[in-house]
């Protein structure tokens, strides 16, 4: 029986899927130079400053994970038994 072709495996989908999400990351980034964003605090009003926010927060969820995953990870036998039975 041949597998089905899904959309990911197609290596021309991945790359519009890829162009697709940068067009819509520079037309946020252009945007924002025209939308105002009602800041609470000074730093907010500074050009591009919730993109960088969400990278840096990204990164960070990224590195507490990694860091979580060394101290509540298992051993890849963890729920294996001994017996069989």
């Amino acid at each position: 029986m041949k597998k089905p072709v899904v959309f990911f495996d197609n290596p021309g989908n991945i790359r519009r899927l890829t162009l697709g999400f940068f067009a819509a990351l520079a037309l946020l980034l252009v945007a924002e130079w025209f939308i105002h964003a009602h800041a609470h605090f000074a730093w907010e009003e500074m050009p591009f400053f919730s993109a960088a926010f969400g990278f840096v927060a990204c990164v960070a969820v990224i590195f507490t994970a990694k860091a979580l995953r060394r101290v509540l990870g298992r051993r890849e036998t963890y729920y294996e038994t001994d017996n069989d039975g």
